[in-house]
């Protein structure tokens, strides 16, 4: 398989989204409350159809479960990674996700820990990034006592700040912000608070899951320090973001030049173009690429050349994936 592996994505629709996924990428949303894109995703709640070559029209997951050999015959019952694209027309739920021990004995699949790049983000937006409980039974007093304001860490952003979010970690994306998330391929949400809100289609508020936050949220609350390095590779700015047990993840920005790029370690690499475009050039044919699109660069891919003027997040997965 010397070819990328175009990926039809999945939508869904949320609560608090809205249409920022059609008005700035141009996609096709159910109504004007989607929340997510899955764009690469072979999660059994949203999986990504292939559009081209010899396995056109299958799901990621049934060419992950019967032809291992084009992600470097990696061990693993699931695909381990998912890419999407959240618009956060509101608040999303203050929540926290497990571990893989905890996920598993409980929810039967993988924890997950994420990142978000920020791609767009409205004055005054924020997060809500951690908490200022120093032990567990002050944790439990505070989300029992509904002492919101005084749990949770609120941390402005805006375009272009990157967030690693370890499993454990309580926190939201507010309204006016719209990220690329790589994360764990698990839809396991644990929520803490939720505003209150009422789903309008079933006129009752979302369950919340209290004593499962309690149970795997971190405390006291840590701070990932990033590693943020930028190298020069041909005509591009690369910028490594992050490399953990589970992903690495990378910005290629590409300004009207090329640069060609070598498998490493990996043995495969997910990527997603959010600005621009250009063509990726593969084994001596050339593909097409324009903001929105998201692929996959199999094993058998060992070096590809992009041209044009992008901006593209890449990503790889790490050694527990």
């Amino acid at each position: 398989m010397t070819e990328p592996l175009f990926l039809k994505p999945v939508l869904q629709e949320k609560i608090w989204g809205g249409n920022h996924l059609k008005t700035v990428f141009g996609y096709d949303i159910p109504s004007d409350h989607t929340g997510e894109l899955w764009a690469i995703s072979a999660h059994s709640h949203g999986p990504s159809t292939i559009l081209n070559g010899p396995y056109a029209g299958k799901t990621l997951n049934e060419v992950w479960d019967s032809n291992r050999e084009v992600f470097g015959n990696i061990k693993g019952d699931v695909f381990p990674l998912l890419t999407k694209i959240l618009d956060a027309n509101q608040d999303l739920s203050v929540q926290v996700h497990p571990d893989d021990a905890y996920a598993m004995e409980h929810e039967h699949e993988l924890g997950k820990t994420e990142c978000w790049y920020v791609i767009s983000a409205e004055p005054g937006a924020e997060l809500i990034y951690g908490h200022h409980a120093k032990t567990r039974e002050e944790l439990a007093e505070m989300i029992h006592d509904e002492k919101w304001d005084a749990l949770f860490t609120h941390v402005p952003v805006k375009a272009g700040d990157f967030f690693y979010v370890p499993s454990g970690t309580i926190h939201a994306i507010g309204s006016g912000v719209m990220v690329l998330e790589t994360q764990q391929s698990s839809d396991t949400t644990y929520r803490v608070y939720d505003f209150d809100r009422v789903d309008a289609t079933t006129g009752k508020k979302r369950d919340l899951h209290i004593q499962q936050s309690i149970d795997v949220t971190n405390v006291p609350n840590v701070v990932p320090k990033l590693d943020i390095k930028t190298q020069l590779i041909g005509d591009a700015k690369v910028t490594s973001f992050v490399k953990t047990p589970f992903f690495s993840v990378y910005e290629w920005l590409i300004a009207n030049g090329s640069a060609t790029f070598e498998r490493t370690i990996a043995p495969y690499t997910l990527v997603s173009v959010l600005k621009g475009e250009g063509q990726i050039e593969v084994d001596g044919r050339a593909f097409d690429l324009k903001m929105g699109m998201h692929f996959i660069l199999p094993n058998e891919v060992k070096k590809w050349t992009i041209t044009g003027n992008m901006q593209i997040i890449a990503s790889e997965p790490g050694e527990k994936a």
